[in-house]
């Protein structure tokens, strides 16, 4: 049996551009000598209905004065390249080494460096004393160690990584050095705005319905609660435009500023895009054995190697989490025994776990935006589905970069979000009222408008760190 799709649940916006019948009571029906019994509350049946929170959770904000947000990542400390080739056959004692790998413009090889040179196929090996590099042209010349010569053919793609160096008695130093290279990643603030506007009269009308919104707010003045959810929705889009931000590709309809004259044209890297780019994805939907993880703890091992970590996950994934922990009791075939606590007959059994340590920490928590069937929740899974995300790992704590705006090397989040704020100008949440009701004196215009401003943009440090889960190769 299934969840029915018949009744289902409601997706029609309770949020219009115009005054609607169903915000007033329009039934004023004198003839009827009988009054209904009402509910002065309005009835929340969907609970808290705001999806931010995720980056407050694990990111933090700070200024910036720029249009361009900078900064530097850290390379790797040792070389290795893994796609070669050799001059030599099977038994000789000697080879040039090309190296075709992409975006190399110098190879970091140097005379009398010990290299371990691997077929990618076989896993045959030797390992070699360099004699000689072009730094030009990308090679350099090897002597084995080993009396039986090369191991492999001259049609093998291989690898090489350098593990040491050796050089005889009362010799000269080692001839050139290497440079340390950083990787310089940017982003760029989008502006994000909102507006409510109700005119003088309407808020001259008193309700008969008491409303409330997540904030606290409470009435019987309609356009209050119209206010306080334009401001709870632009929170809310705050931090969704972080997660879902796309730069303008060029030759895009966005990137065409002629045809967009009020509205922006570059996009920004949100969150997912970012790691989808350069992070880990894990594209089989949901990991549902260790063996899964395992895989995934694999590729974290090659990457930055995060103690802790945070799985932020929808329904599904966190179900299937707690099924695959539950496995591992050996008395949890045959009953719900598994869990740090006694099965009371009188204690409500508790079948969810909170994370888990296989190599590394992680920690699980529900990510309501991939839930709510207004945003990420109504998009399809399994085989079918493409792109559809899951679940998000980020590492936990903060890493290093150097700060251009600040000219030094500072501590920051894996994730964070820069605003532009100046001494006489912030723009992190600005909000104004404009009109000549609601306590405005600023034009002659019958009416009260909020309005709210952000101009902001997200910085995933360490993109390397983080695992993006979705359905889709």
């Amino acid at each position: 049996m299934a969840v029915l799709p018949s009744p289902g649940y409601q997706l029609q916006p309770s949020a219009e551009q115009v005054p609607l019948s169903t915000n007033y009571i329009t039934n004023f029906n004198f003839l009827n000598q009988y009054l209904p019994d009402t509910y002065e509350k309005e009835f929340e049946r969907y609970g808290n209905r705001t999806v931010a929170s995720f980056l407050r959770m694990v990111g933090a904000e700070m200024p910036s004065n720029s249009d361009m947000i900078k900064w530097a990542e850290q390379g790797r400390l040792h070389t290795k390249y893994v796609d070669c080739i050799s001059s030599g056959v099977a038994g000789d004692d000697d080879a040039t080494i090309t190296v075709n790998d992409a975006n190399v413009s110098g190879i970091a090889v140097r005379a009398g460096q010990t290299v371990f040179i691997s077929d990618n196929a076989t896993g045959l090996s030797n390992k070699g004393l360099v004699t000689s590099v072009n730094v030009t042209n990308g090679t350099f010349d090897v002597v084995y160690y080993e009396a039986g010569g090369q191991t492999f053919g001259d049609t093998e793609t291989l690898s090489v990584w350098i593990y040491g160096s050796e050089f005889k008695k009362g010799t000269v130093g080692m001839v050139g050095s290497l440079e340390a290279e950083d990787e310089i990643f940017s982003n760029s603030p989008i502006i994000i705005k909102d507006k409510y506007a109700v005119s003088g009269s309407d808020m001259a009308q008193i309700g008969w319905v008491e409303v409330t919104t997540e904030n606290g707010a409470t009435g019987y003045l309609w356009y209050l609660k119209s206010e306080h959810e334009t401001r709870l929705r632009f929170e809310d889009y705050l931090e969704t435009a972080m997660i879902e931000a796309v730069p303008a590709e060029a030759g895009s309809g966005v990137a065409n500023s002629a045809l967009n004259p009020n509205f922006g044209n570059k996009g920004s890297e949100g969150i997912f895009y970012v790691v989808n780019d350069r992070g880990n994805v894990w594209g089989g939907g949901n990991p549902t054995t260790l063996s899964d993880f395992d895989a995934i703890i694999s590729r974290l091992d090659k990457q930055g190697s995060i103690e802790e970590n945070v799985l932020f996950v929808n329904r599904a994934f966190s179900f299937d989490i707690d099924d695959m922990l539950a496995e591992q009791n050996s008395y949890g075939a045959g009953g719900t025994s598994y869990g740090l606590f006694d099965n009371d007959r009188d204690m409500a059994l508790n079948l969810g776990f909170t994370g888990f340590r296989r190599g590394y920490d992680f920690y699980k928590s529900d990510w309501k935006y991939l839930n709510d069937p207004t945003m990420r929740g109504g998009l399809p899974t399994g085989a079918q589905a493409s792109g559809t995300v899951t679940g998000l790992l980020v590492p936990a704590g903060s890493t290093t970069v150097y700060d251009q705006i600040l000219g030094k090397n500072a501590k920051r989040p894996f994730l964070h979000v820069r605003y532009r704020a100046s001494e006489t100008e912030d723009r992190r949440y600005k909000t104004w009222i404009t009109g000549s009701a609601g306590g405005a004196q600023t034009s002659d215009l019958d009416a009260m408008e909020v309005n709210f401003l952000s101009e902001r943009c997200v910085c995933t440090l360490g993109a390397n760190n983080f695992v993006l889960f979705r359905y889709g190769s």
